[in-house]
């Protein structure tokens, strides 16, 4: 995997915002790619025919395809479970950045997340080999529930090499040879790369603001009202997500919000030293913690709907 840094920027670049400058002195731009086996497959204009004659419709304005695999099947699900796994950790450890399929790391992280890469893709490797032994059954399988659609040439003799996970480490900053060669389109360059930067830290405001008003949100749900003439029920996850949030904001957050920093910890203070079976044994600190998040919320609601300069909170897709 290419090990290369973000190159060394000037942090007092003029028109940078603050936020900018901090992503761009402090963190590692890292790509993550995966390359995965397809398991659907289009049919054939002649069998979307057939299939369109049991509707009497035109196969034309049919659009159908077959399962080639039992995407259920438990070796398949261990492939596909080590590929959520990575996708989970890789947003978990990192903020986004708008060139797709590139986020943004610190740069003190790089070591550990590359041992962590390294280690998902052996697991992936093996889950892999495992997958290839059962092949044949699957096809097998599939023969058997796919009927005349079953084509053998729709499957590979291996499924090894088919499915991949790949990283590395791009380097986001205009190559130095090209203020020599044309200093106006390194400096055009260079004003791209600043607007890129500050879009990623309204990005990163905005994915924390949205995270946090999600668990808010499904926890004042369910403290509030009853089902059944019962308190409603909730699982432990529903309140230690926030422990996982507040611990992600404080390890990744650039301080670049007022507002945002305020209102996370007005929830950090809120849910302090409270566990799920608190919550089950207390009706009166449900009460309390629903109310405090009531307010949370709708500091929250504020910061989503303002538009500042450099539109903080709103959503970038």
């Amino acid at each position: 995997m290419s090990t290369a840094m973000l190159d060394p920027v000037d942090t007092h670049a003029s028109g940078q915002s603050p936020g900018g400058q901090s992503l761009r002195a402090t963190m590692a731009a890292m790509r993550l790619a995966f390359s995965w086996f397809g398991t659907r497959k289009t049919l054939t204009n002649e069998q979307k025919a057939r299939a369109a004659d049991a509707f009497d419709a035109e196969g034309k304005f049919l659009s159908a395809a077959k399962r080639l695999i039992d995407t259920s099947d438990p070796n398949f699900r261990a492939v596909s479970s080590i590929k959520s796994q990575v996708t989970t950790f890789f947003k978990g450890v990192s903020l986004p950045f708008p060139e797709p399929g590139i986020r943004l790391i610190r740069q003190g992280d790089v070591g550990e997340i590359d041992a962590k890469m390294r280690c998902f893709a052996d697991e992936l490797e093996q889950a892999v080999a495992e997958l290839d032994n059962h092949l044949g059954e699957l096809k097998h399988e599939a023969r058997q529930r796919l009927g005349s659609l079953f084509n053998d040439e729709d499957y590979p003799a291996s499924v090894i090499g088919l499915f991949e996970l790949s990283w590395e480490y791009v380097s986001l900053e205009p190559p130095a040879y090209l203020m020599q060669l044309n200093p106006e389109l390194y400096e055009a360059e260079c004003d791209r790369v600043r607007a890129k930067f500050d879009t990623a830290v309204s990005m990163a405001e905005a994915a924390f603001a949205e995270e946090l008003t999600k668990l808010v949100e499904h926890l004042s749900d369910r403290l509030s009202g009853t089902e059944d003439g019962k308190p409603k029920t909730f699982r432990n996850s529903v309140v230690e997500n926030f422990s996982e949030f507040f611990e992600r904001f404080r390890m990744l957050n650039i301080r670049s919000n007022d507002q945002l920093d305020e209102v996370v910890r007005r929830a950090e203070s809120v849910l302090d030293g409270v566990g799920p079976q608190q919550l089950r044994d207390s009706t009166s600190l449900r009460d309390q913690i629903a109310t405090g998040l009531a307010s949370v919320q709708s500091t929250l609601d504020g910061l989503m709907i303002q538009r500042p300069r450099r539109n903080i909170i709103r959503k970038v897709k």
